[in-house]
């Protein structure tokens, strides 16, 4: 059984920083890609930023790109994602995924486990 349980989340004025954390427990696959992706109210699901979990290799979506890191670590099956110089328009709930690294990884339709979603409020 594969679990994501993201953490991290909350309320943070414009130009400040939050770090998301997402936990793994189970393996689905071999090799897999991990990514957080965003949902904001009446919009659809948008990918914000990915990673292959072997060789680190990593994607961002250009609107968070300079601002965000997504990293991990290994020993403790944890996905991170670090925003700073946050904006208004980075108000969504943030969700990460996991899924085969050979997936488009920007696409959400590819993903086959998802965690709960932690809700990231930027006040402006």
């Amino acid at each position: 059984q594969v679990q994501l349980v993201e953490s991290g989340g909350g309320l943070v004025q414009a130009g400040g920083s939050l770090s998301l954390s997402c936990t793994t427990s189970g393996r689905a696959f071999t090799t897999y890609a991990m990514g957080w992706f965003r949902q904001a109210p009446g919009k659809e699901r948008e990918h914000v930023a990915a990673l292959i979990w072997s060789d680190g290799l990593t994607y961002y979506a250009d609107s968070v790109r300079g601002r965000f890191t997504i990293s991990r670590d290994d020993a403790k099956n944890t996905l991170y994602l670090q925003m700073n110089n946050l904006k208004a328009e980075d108000t969504a709930v943030y969700y990460c995924a996991l899924g085969s690294a050979q997936i488009p990884v920007t696409y959400s339709e590819y993903y086959d486990y998802w965690g709960q979603g932690t809700q990231v409020t930027v006040s402006s």
